[in-house]
């Protein structure tokens, strides 16, 4: 793994334009970045990403089939006990799940280590699935990168693949936060797959969703959504006024319920309790257990949070590194082991590999210049090195 310099593609901004990739540039400031590139052995790809994130990805499936059923573990995870009953229904029935991202530290020469699991609102898809894929191949076509450069990418392909195979009969909705472009822009994306599907869409913001008196979910014309796509995090939406109906509603949602188990820091903590010693799992224990006067160096974060909020990080003798402001920490926190980003050229890269249906289907990799990745990290994109 290497950080490789291989500058801009004349007038992308306008490439990104024609191809529906609004967000670019956040509030004036840029988020994609391709005058530097990630290059990957084909090796640390196979071995140590793709086959480390289907192994966890299995192993965090067991977990929740034991979680929904154990009433401790829910409520260890600050799950709220009316909609337990919800979370495991949603298990029971196999409510599908459409996708996720595992979160890594890894810098090449050793084993990815899991720092979370994006499993209910992951963002950053897009720009993996499709644009990063035309920077490969108008770099191929204009030689700007090596001939027979290849990457792990087939994230479009397996979403469109996905929802064909889960998609009930009738509407499929798909909500965001209009206000938020990235949102929109994964909304917005994901609807264009199950058109590509062949399902009947609408994409429609959060505060148009209704509730009609059959318990279906609903857009303004009031017709029902058979499934709804909601770029929302479940915990949100249990506290909000329809919350209560999902339970009985006909409607089915991605991300599931079940999904709240997966989408937070504890199953970090139950992991490794689970599979101590994991080459690809840090030592882990929730906040109080006495077990983490034995992690030295370590990172303490939120249950439950969102793009590097109020996460922070304490040297061995619990001096405060690093940390990040935010909202997050009323549930509780967990303290991890911790694995600093690798740095290449002042910039640290976190490796993010994506979950579609039940397998790794590509890669992503967000680079900031501190050792928290928070909401003003960059996307950068990756190439597998030939030969």
């Amino acid at each position: 793994m290497r950080r490789i310099a291989c500058g801009e593609r004349p007038g992308w901004r306008e490439i990104a334009r024609e191809a529906g990739f609004t967000f670019h540039t956040i509030d004036g400031a840029p988020y994609w970045d391709e005058s530097h590139a990630y290059a990957f052995s084909l090796a640390e790809i196979e071995e140590d990403i793709e086959g480390s994130s289907a192994e966890l990805h299995a192993l965090c499936l067991a977990f929740a089939a034991e979680a929904v059923e154990d009433e401790r573990v829910l409520a260890s995870l600050a799950i709220p006990e009316p909609v337990w009953d919800t979370v495991r229904t949603s298990w029971r029935r196999s409510d599908p799940s459409l996708y996720g991202r595992l979160d890594f530290s890894y810098g090449g020469g050793g084993p990815a280590k899991l720092l979370e699991y994006n499993a209910d609102t992951p963002t950053a898809l897009y720009e993996s699935a499709v644009f990063q894929w035309l920077w490969l191949e108008q770099g191929l076509r204009d030689r700007r990168l090596p001939a027979g450069s290849d990457q792990f990418n087939a994230v479009h392909e397996r979403l469109i693949a996905r929802l064909a195979e889960i998609a009930p009969p009738g509407l499929f909705a798909f909500a965001a936060d209009s206000s938020g472009p990235e949102d929109l822009g994964t909304a917005g994306y994901l609807q264009d797959c199950a058109v590509q599907a062949g399902c009947e869409t609408i994409l429609l913001d959060l505060a148009q969703i209704g509730l009609r008196t059959d318990g279906a979910f609903c857009g303004p014309d009031e017709r029902a959504f058979a499934a709804l796509f909601k770029l929302y995090p479940w915990e949100w939406a249990f506290q909000d006024a329809f919350g209560p109906a999902v339970a009985a509603s006909p409607t089915r949602f991605l991300e599931p319920p079940w999904k709240m188990v997966l989408s937070n820091k504890g199953l970090l903590a139950h992991l490794w309790a689970r599979e101590p010693g994991h080459p690809n799992l840090l030592p882990a224990y929730f906040e109080g257990d006495p077990a983490c006067a034995s992690l030295g160096a370590s990172v303490r974060k939120p249950l439950l949070s969102r793009e590097g909020a109020n996460v922070e990080m304490f040297s061995a003798e619990g001096t405060r590194l690093a940390g990040e402001p935010g909202p997050y920490g009323a549930e509780g926190f967990i303290r991890q082991g911790l694995a600093e980003l690798p740095c290449f050229d002042g910039r640290r890269p976190l490796v993010g590999a994506w979950i579609v249906g039940e397998a790794p289907a590509g890669l992503c990799i967000r680079e900031s210049d501190g050792p928290i990745t928070g909401d003003g990290a960059l996307f950068v994109p990756h190439l597998i090195e030939p030969g």
